[in-house]
């Protein structure tokens, strides 16, 4: 499998393969759940760095919103702040993450949620930009503590800071996706990485035709190919 094929595949999709009770295997299953146990390891490096490289583009708009009276639009992108960093969990635990039904119930499951799901519901109650960002800060620091837990790259800082100077608290301009990527050894994923960080399947797009219709990948795949 080459890291184009990885990267087409949704993560519902392989936790299906890998996860659930087998009670008589005569087609060597487990032989192929082992194979897709979870993804090699300069994938997941770069679909880390991809995550916070997302994370990175939206977490100052949230306050932004809020600022000019947008309370609805806050709501909408802290939201899906809270599924970024939900999802960067499940990458940091090397487990799939499951399709949005079960996402919160999963989410339960690791090791991170005792701490995090009651600031992640907070969040998504909080009733002005304020209180949102407030809980978002807490959420921002425990990712980085947990990505320097990893010990993938050098120790980056696991305050919040300033958006260039503006009343906005961010963690990902910290340096994260850079130190990620500079951590990529295997020479295709180092092609992939090189381009803007478009991540896998999920992070591409939440449509269910696109991301369970095994029609698209092949078109999938091409993303992540060498330009003509």
């Amino acid at each position: 499998m080459e890291p184009a094929d990885w990267l087409s595949f949704s993560e519902q999709r392989l936790r299906a393969i890998t996860t659930g009770a087998v009670y008589h295997d005569e087609v060597g299953l487990e032989q192929t759940r082992s194979r897709f146990a979870y993804y090699p390891h300069d994938v997941w490096v770069y679909l880390l760095a991809s995550g916070w490289a997302r994370l990175g583009q939206e977490e100052h708009l949230m306050g932004r919103a809020g600022m000019v009276v947008d309370e609805v639009g806050s709501a909408v992108i802290g939201a899906r702040l809270v599924r970024d960093i939900m999802r960067l969990c499940f990458l940091m635990a090397k487990t799939y993450a499951p399709y949005p039904k079960w996402l919160g119930s999963a989410f339960k499951r690791l090791p991170c949620a005792a701490e995090l799901l009651p600031v992640l519901e907070a969040a998504v109650h909080a009733t002005s930009w304020q209180g949102r960002e407030a809980e978002l800060v807490i959420a921002y620091e425990h990712l980085a503590a947990q990505h320097n837990a990893l010990g993938l790259t050098e120790t980056l800082p696991e305050r919040t800071t300033p958006f260039f100077g503006r009343p906005l608290q961010v963690i990902a301009i910290q340096g994260f996706s850079e130190a990620l990527v500079r951590r990529i050894e295997d020479p295709a994923v180092k092609r992939i990485a090189a381009r803007p960080l478009i991540g896998g399947l999920d992070m591409l797009s939440d449509n269910t035709d696109f991301c369970a219709n095994p029609f698209w990948r092949p078109l999938i795949r091409q993303l992540y190919q060498e330009p003509c």
